[in-house]
């Protein structure tokens, strides 16, 4: 994560696929410059854990430079191609990645464990913002013998670039899934998610089998880099939005200057399990003209009536300006859980009708005029 305000990152490394060198590119993000002025190169090698001088180098430079810190990308080819990729690896043949980093993103009084984790796959499987991957844990599918397990769909919480912004890695956002017994209220393992603890539970290494990259509803338009995007994500839901933000305001994309709106809501149990919340922070202190940010927490918040607070709760205390946007022309996006959708969309139902709108017609014409981005799961 981003936690430094720097106005210009370089990262130069030799031409090779060493997996130490990239491998904690993210511990190198950490630098904090704070309010000095001053210029310095780090070099560090990741084979171990210590700090040494040794093939990558990050050049930081004074935050008094510029008010809006980019960093630049590499190769710019990944902006060439006119269509997403799509499909590049099937189920029957996946590409065998390696896992980089397993990072948990969560506080210690968040119900439940999610973590980053990134995947190296060599540049050979791009993708594009708001694409998904599927995953193949280990093992044999209980319902088919012989036979391995069926694809699950993650979204990609990384830009084409990835994490390391040399095109060659991605990072996924992923919930350990478990199960309690009612019972007893101990957990069982027998009945807990097998790929979203495969992937917690990976180290540095291990090996995965990906296919893709899949999908195009919630590809980021981008014909009008002056557009509005709504974004209204549960959990990790919010995985696509990190991509998107990450290219609006960290990455220096010559073929893509952002000046629109970003709106993100985002909603979880509680401050502890907020995700990203660093990134977003920052890019609300550099981006104040671009970029709005609203956390529901429902355990720590309370929504007009006195209940909890949940995403649906945000977009109603906003509607009007919603509603407003979304009449110019302003894209809106939901991922996260499918058990999100109802409470929202009576949530907009009801405030289309106290505008004496019929929501019917005007969800019609969002998705006639594809501003209408919807990915559950």
């Amino acid at each position: 994560m981003i936690h430094s305000a720097v106005s210009q990152v370089a990262i130069t490394a030799p031409a090779s696929s060493d997996l130490s060198l990239r491998r904690s590119a993210l511990k190198l993000y950490n630098v904090n410059v704070q309010e000095k002025s001053w210029a310095k190169v780090l070099t560090v090698d990741l084979k171990s854990n210590n700090l040494r001088s040794r093939n990558l180098h990050l050049i930081c430079k004074s935050v008094q430079q510029a008010s809006a810190p980019k960093v630049s990308v590499s190769p710019l080819k990944l902006e060439d191609d006119p269509e997403p990729p799509l499909n590049l690896y099937k189920p029957k043949q996946p590409y065998t990645a390696t896992i980089v980093s397993v990072e948990r993103l969560v506080g210690p009084k968040a119900p439940g464990e999610t973590c980053h984790i990134v995947i190296d796959h060599g540049g050979n499987v791009p993708y594009w913002e708001g694409q998904s991957y599927g995953v193949i844990p280990p093992g044999e599918n209980p319902k088919k013998p012989g036979n391995p397990h069926n694809v699950r769909l993650y979204s990609i919480a990384s830009t084409r670039y990835g994490d390391f912004l040399d095109g060659k890695t991605a990072s996924l956002c992923v919930r350990r899934a478990v199960y309690y017994d009612p019972e007893t209220g101990k957990e069982d393992p027998s009945k807990s998610g097998v790929c979203s603890n495969f992937l917690c539970n990976s180290k540095p290494g291990d090996k995965v089998l990906i296919t893709g990259p899949s999908g195009k509803i919630m590809l980021l338009p981008e014909d009008d880099p002056n557009a509005t995007h709504i974004m209204i994500a549960t959990g990790t839901g919010v995985a696509p939005f990190r991509g998107y933000l990450r290219r609006m305001f960290m990455e220096s994309i010559p073929k893509f200057k952002f000046g629109g709106l970003a709106w993100l809501f985002l909603g979880v149990a509680n401050s502890d399990s907020l995700l990203y919340d660093d990134e977003f922070s920052k890019y609300l202190k550099d981006y104040p003209d671009n970029f709005r940010y609203d956390r529901a927490l429902s355990r720590e918040q309370k929504n007009r009536n006195g209940g909890k607070m949940y995403v649906q709760d945000k977009i109603e205390e906003y509607s009007d300006e919603i509603f407003k946007l979304l009449d110019n022309g302003a894209h809106i996006y939901f991922c996260g859980l499918k058990g999100m959708m109802p409470g929202i969309q009576e949530t907009l139902k009801r405030v289309a009708e106290q505008r004496g709108e019929s929501w019917e017609e005007k969800l019609s014409q969002l998705k006639k005029n594809k501003q209408w981005h919807v990915e559950v799961y």
